[in-house]
Order: structure tokens, then C-alpha cells, then sequence
């Protein structure tokens, strides 16, 4: 039976990841918050947390991610610029994925195309950024895709035939984007459907990749 872990899986998209695999026969294992208290913001009851967990797993599956920590909205300027916030989104964007990372190269499988996966967001991309704005939501995301290249590289090492990326889910329905009503946006379901459909596509040698869910690379 395919081994999958979800970590955020009571989220709107990790949600619906968890019921896509588990439609298909999968045995899905699930870390959250809201489910059981698994909170990247005590880094000790995290990473206890991940060293219970057994493997190994064919996909893992990062879905964490906050638009702001207290604030409520992005920053439209640098006046806007707050220490506290900035260091708790990327605490839970950033380091949150990283500690989950760290624990792969135990956790993940051996066997055929294993796959890593970590949501960012085309925001994060630094050659992408005609906009501006929105300070610490675009840091975390870039940092957490320089973590996710830097682990592919490690990875292929030990995992010949894995799969590790970041990939842009596009704008989905969920309390996250409830704030941006003129944005198009597909449903968390439609949204896991064509995550998994991409993921499932790629070839090792598009590990350490940015894409998104049309299979599009993503500039950094």
C-alpha cells in the first residue's frame, strides 16, 4: 500500500490531499495544528513529533504556511515592516518546512521515484516580483524554496530516483485567499488534483525544481 505523509493536513489543501490519496487506496499519515498540535513554532514539539514517525513513505507532502503572523494583511511598504511579524511568518514558512526536511533523507523511501514536495507560492519568486509589496510573505517563500533546492541536491545523493520540489498551487478557494475576492481561484479539491497529476510527472532530473500546477517551471 503507497505510504503518504501530509504534514498540515487539516489546511484547505492539505485536506484535500489527504482525501485524494486516500480515495486511491493510500494510507495517509497527517500532522496539523488543529489535529493533534504538531506547531513548527515549538521547534522541540516538532521535531519530537517527527522522530515518532516511522516510514518509510513514498510522498511527503509540506503543506504548511500562514499569509501573516498577527498582522491583518501583508505589508503594502517598507514603513509597514515589523520585526515580530517578519520573524513569525518565516518561522512558520521557512524554518516550519526546513525542520520537516531534515528528518527526510530517514523518512522518505528508497524504492522508485519517492517524491518531497513543498508548497510555496509564485510570490516567493524573486524574477517573477514586478509588484512589490508583501515583505515577509515573499522572504519565507524564498527561503523556503533555497532550503528545497539546497535538500535536492543533498538528497539525490542517498535517493537516486526522488522527486523534491516546490510547487505554486495557483490562488485557491480557502480562508487563506478570502481576502483577495478578484482573484481567480480553483477549488482545494481541483487544486489537489492538479498538484498530484504534476508531481506524479516529473522526472528525477526535475528535482530541485519550482513549478506550478499546470507544470510550469517558476522563475526564482
Amino acid at each position: 500500500m503507497e505510504q503518504i505523509l501530509i504534514i498540515g493536513d487539516s489546511g484547505g489543501i492539505g485536506a484535500a490531499l489527504r482525501e485524494a490519496f486516500e480515495a486511491r487506496g493510500a494510507h495517509v499519515t497527517g500532522l496539523s495544528r488543529s489535529g493533534d498540535g504538531f506547531d513548527v513554532t515549538y521547534p522541540g514539539r516538532a521535531e519530537a513529533a517527527l522522530e515518532s514517525l516511522q516510514g518509510p513513505y513514498d510522498q511527503i507532502w509540506i503543506a504548511l504556511g500562514v499569509l501573516t503572523g498577527a498582522a491583518e494583511r501583508p505589508e503594502k511598504s517598507l514603513a509597514e515592516l515589523d520585526a515580530v511579524e517578519m520573524v513569525g511568518v518565516l518561522a512558520v514558512n521557512t524554518v516550519g518546512p526546513a525542520l520537516v526536511m531534515k528528518h527526510a533523507k530517514r523518512l522518505l523511501s528508497r524504492d522508485g521515484s519517492a517524491r518531497l514536495v513543498a508548497l510555496s507560492a509564485r510570490v516567493g519568486s524573486i524574477g517573477d516580483n514586478r509588484a512589490g509589496g508583501w515583505y515577509s510573505y515573499r522572504a519565507s517563500k524564498a527561503g523556503l524554496n533555497q532550503v528545497l533546492h539546497t535538500a535536492a541536491i543533498e538528497l539525490k545523493r542517498s535517493h537516486k530516483q526522488a522527486v523534491c520540489v516546490a510547487m505554486h498551487p495557483g490562488t485557491v478557494a480557502t480562508s487563506f485567499t478570502s481576502g483577495f475576492p478578484s482573484a481567480p481561484k480553483v477549488t482545494s479539491k481541483e487544486a489537489a488534483q492538479n498538484l498530484i497529476k504534476v508531481v506524479e510527472g516529473l522526472q528525477p532530473e526535475d528535482s530541485g525544481g519550482f513549478f506550478d500546477w499546470r507544470g510550469h517551471p517558476v522563475p526564482w
